[in-house]
């Protein structure tokens, strides 16, 4: 049976070096209130083209933390493009990446960045093996 969980999160960006100057590289961290409680941290990696509003990124990011009540961790994987301001982005819970009662945990993971307060939407299943 599919769950909903829902609430907000901020971030801090470091960038991290870089071997080459057309690629960024950056830590992310973030605290995240609501259904979903804890840390998140990613690393991600993004371009941008000379075309304003085209661009993309990619990240692993693991979420420490309770979901719901069941503590545990599990890793988030992100997929973002831009393409002249049309954006998509996808993210999803990597795969058998859930741990302790988090174990078997699947879904996606909505972020609205549209304010200034960053809020998700995580509908997820957890199927103990």
């Amino acid at each position: 049976m599919t769950r909903r969980a829902t609430g907000t999160f901020t971030t801090a960006f470091e960038p991290l070096p870089i071997d080459d100057d057309t690629i960024g590289r950056t830590e992310v961290r973030k605290t995240i209130e609501g259904d979903l409680s804890g840390t998140g941290r990613a690393e991600m990696l993004s371009v941008g083209t000379p075309i304003d509003g085209s661009a993309g990124y990619v990240a692993i990011d693991r979420i420490t933390g309770t979901l719901h009540g069941r503590r545990g961790s599990f890793v988030l994987q992100h997929y973002g493009l831009m393409d002249r301001g049309a954006g998509t982005l996808i993210v999803r819970v990597v795969p058998d990446s859930g741990t302790d009662e988090l174990a078997g945990l699947t879904g996606t993971f909505e972020i609205d960045n549209s304010s200034a307060e960053h809020r998700y939407t995580f509908d997820y299943d957890i199927t103990p093996g």
